[in-house]
């Protein structure tokens, strides 16, 4: 449990640093934050390792993190800098480390899907115990994709877990406007086995992705876990500046932040005896340092050499 608020406590502070970052003009760009969905790359990842191939969407700090990639390499990606994971040719879309498992977080909706597919055929050939992992929102379920990964995950058996984070938005829709029906649905369909839990309490998350995680070791195939969440912020940060009009208010987020899975999970752990306040205290002013110092880092850092694009376009060739 402990192990599992450190990670979410270390996406929350990264996620507001950037977040504060973007707004003073420090970024080159905007960020889809996590920030209210912590619990579910957490509880999920808190079952893999660095074998295990997770594969993310735009909004992908969280999982790369929970993921066990390097804050520091990831901020100073995002600042654009040489230090960054991706050498600062990807930015905050595009986050990967293949050391860690950690195959990309992707700009297009639904990509992520088929990348981890085929990861899980990947894994499956190898026979080493592998198990690949993909991180959707509800909106990218309507992706066409989707429906195709269900039958050849089903078909072959695959080792996948499909994480389906419902955060009730599709960018700046409702779901409930542009998806129709149960999404968990669409997976029974396919006699893969289903789970939804509540996407803000770390605990259920842990307890349905322990079980779908050993499914697909076992050689059992593919699971479905649908996450119930929330975006507390924007789609993208920057869209205070052209969108023409607010499409949500307040009213409607508050009691969403009263559910913040961070503050539940740590009344648990004191209310469970594991530790002290002073101890989550302690730990957060820690990550909160740690944060700073990183962004201060990567803002100090120089930007890429233009040329690193003919070797990471094109694999050493000259075009």
């Amino acid at each position: 449990m402990l192990a599992m608020y450190r990670t979410m406590l270390l996406i929350r502070r990264t996620e507001e640093q950037l977040r504060d970052d973007f707004h003073a003009g420090r970024l080159p760009g905007g960020v889809h934050l996590y920030i209210g969905q912590e619990a579910i790359a957490a509880g999920v990842c808190a079952h893999l390792d660095d074998a295990d191939p997770i594969a993310s969407t735009h909004r992908g700090h969280g999982h790369y993190l929970a993921k066990g990639g390097d804050p520091e390499a990831m901020l100073a990606e995002v600042y654009a800098r040489e230090t960054g994971i991706c050498k600062g040719m990807g930015g905050s879309m595009h986050v990967a480390d293949f050391s860690r498992g950690i195959i990309g977080a992707n700009g297009i909706v639904g990509a992520g899907l088929a990348i981890s597919a085929g990861a899980a055929f990947a894994a499956q050939l190898d026979r080493e115990g592998r198990v690949a992992v993909c991180f959707f929102g509800d909106g990218a379920a309507n992706q066409g994709v989707f429906m195709e990964v269900l039958n050849v995950a089903t078909l072959w058996k695959l080792p996948l877990l499909l994480v389906c984070e419902h955060n009730c938005y599709s960018e700046f829709s409702p779901s409930d406007t542009v998806t129709a029906g149960e999404i968990t649905d669409r997976a029974r369909a396919f006699n893969i086995p289903c789970s939804v839990v509540d996407g803000n309490d770390a605990v259920a998350v842990w307890q349905a992705a322990a079980a779908a995680v050993e499914l697909a070791r076992d050689g059992g195939g593919p699971s479905f876990i649908e996450a119930k969440t929330y975006r507390i912020y924007g789609h993208n940060e920057s869209e205070v500046h052209w969108l023409s009009s607010e499409y949500r208010d307040e009213t409607e987020i508050e009691p969403w932040r009263k559910q913040d899975p961070i503050e539940r999970l740590g009344s648990f752990i004191l209310e469970n005896g594991v530790c002290a306040r002073e101890n989550l205290d302690a730990l957060d002013i820690e990550i909160r340092a740690r944060i700073a110092a990183a962004a201060e880092a990567a803002a100090a850092a120089p930007p890429p050499d233009p040329e690193l694009m003919r070797d990471m376009m094109f694999s050493g060739q000259q075009p």
